[in-house]
């Protein structure tokens, strides 16, 4: 990992140390991000319904507040109600007593219009670190297209009949699973800490080829790393995304930045892994000066809001069916230019990393899932074992 802008990193660390809070959320509330979802898409919606997320906090605290999007929707959302609570078990339940409403401006319910996010209240609710946290939300009418985070990797549930079902502490009403994330999109907790990481990316970073429900990704083990600092983690990962162009992926790495990553709490470093999609993707991008040009473009939006970024070299893929030796060769001039250590303040070489020393373009055998792309459990821990935390804290 190259070293750049020391002086920056320690004078953001005096602000956060200070605040709790950096980048475009400054300020002397002691808020950071725990968890997120990045909207990817949209799924039709189930009018009546409420939906129950489970989310996985990276960092705990002494209240939350809950981000609900319609980014991608085509109609205002309406919200009949919106509840948090703590998991109890590996189910819908909720741990009795645990169970609050979360209001907007102080109504229980709320319009959430087409293209915008809505953050709650603060909800009094303790948390502690790596908790199960219970979102309900209850969708009254048919607000059109549901946007969603399409590839969770965790079990979540859903009552057809959801009516006054959101504050329910037993999950018998909530019969139906399902492996996306509907509207809430982030979770803050109120907390001393030293702020937030984000790890904004593609499927790689999504977690594809990772254990259903274990929490394996690899910005979750970086989460545990960092969490006796403690710094909170949000996985800014969409399954297919880009970062030229926008795709089935969602809206691609330069428009969804600050939405997804910038104007999130507490934000202090963005890990930036992204790119292996714009090569093997149609259109392809073939001119490495074009990713330069991407990656400079979010440091500079970045550095803006007094956010440092880390940048990942592209990980092998031989062995997919999108692979070819013309774009092996893009990849590598990519990441030639990364480790000159020019375009970001500091650098982690996944690359290095997870590639098979006997065929450097492909990954690993213990790391690869069966695709030749993303990564299992142990290679997701490679990932994150391999960022120096120097360069986050």
């Amino acid at each position: 990992m190259r070293r750049v802008g020391r002086l920056l990193a320690v004078a953001l660390l005096l602000v956060v140390a200070v605040t709790g809070r950096a980048g475009a959320d400054a300020g002397p509330s002691l808020w950071a991000g725990s968890w997120e979802a990045a909207p990817s898409g949209t799924d039709p919606a189930v009018p009546g319904a409420a939906f129950r997320n489970v989310v996985h906090l990276s960092i705990g605290g002494s209240a939350v507040r809950v981000r609900v999007s319609n980014r991608l929707g085509s109609a205002p959302l309406r919200l009949g109600a919106v509840t948090v609570a703590l998991r109890q078990g590996d189910g819908p339940d909720a741990v009795p007593g645990s169970m609050r409403a979360a209001t907007f401006t102080g109504a229980g319910t709320a319009v959430v219009p087409v293209g915008q996010d809505l953050v709650s209240d603060p909800v009094p609710l303790a948390v502690p670190a790596a908790a199960d946290l219970l979102v309900s939300v209850e969708t009254p009418g048919d607000s059109g297209p549901a946007t969603y985070h399409r590839v969770a990797l965790r079990t979540s549930y859903l009552a057809k009949d959801g009516a006054g079902r959101a504050d329910d502490e037993d999950g018998d009403a909530y019969t139906a699973t399902t492996g996306h994330w509907y509207y809430v999109t982030g979770v803050d907790v109120q907390a001393v800490t030293r702020g937030t990481v984000v790890a904004f990316g593609d499927s790689l970073t999504d977690g594809n080829g990772t254990s259903m429900d274990a929490d394996h990704r690899w910005p979750d083990r970086l989460a545990d790393r960092l969490r006796p600092f403690p710094i909170g983690v949000l996985n800014a990962g969409i399954s297919g995304n880009r970062l030229m162009l926008d795709s089935t992926g969602g809206p691609g790495a330069l428009n969804r930045l600050d939405a997804d990553a910038l104007d999130r709490s507490g934000v202090r470093t963005l890990v930036l892994l992204e790119g292996i999609n714009d090569i093997k993707g149609t259109p392809e991008t073939t001119d490495p000066d074009d990713f330069v040009r991407a990656y400079r473009t979010i440091v500079t939006r970045a550095h803006e809001r007094g956010i440092r970024v880390v940048g990942a070299t592209l990980t092998p893929y031989a062995g997919y069916s999108a692979y070819t030796d013309a774009r092996e060769a893009v990849r590598q001039q990519v990441n030639t230019l990364i480790r000159t250590g020019q375009i970001f303040d500091a650098y982690v070489d996944f690359d290095a990393v997870v590639r098979d020393p006997q065929q450097p373009d492909r990954i690993r055998p213990a790391y690869d899932p069966g695709d030749h792309l993303h990564f299992n459990d142990a290679g997701a821990r490679a990932l994150a074992d391999a960022v120096p935390l120097a360069d986050l804290l």
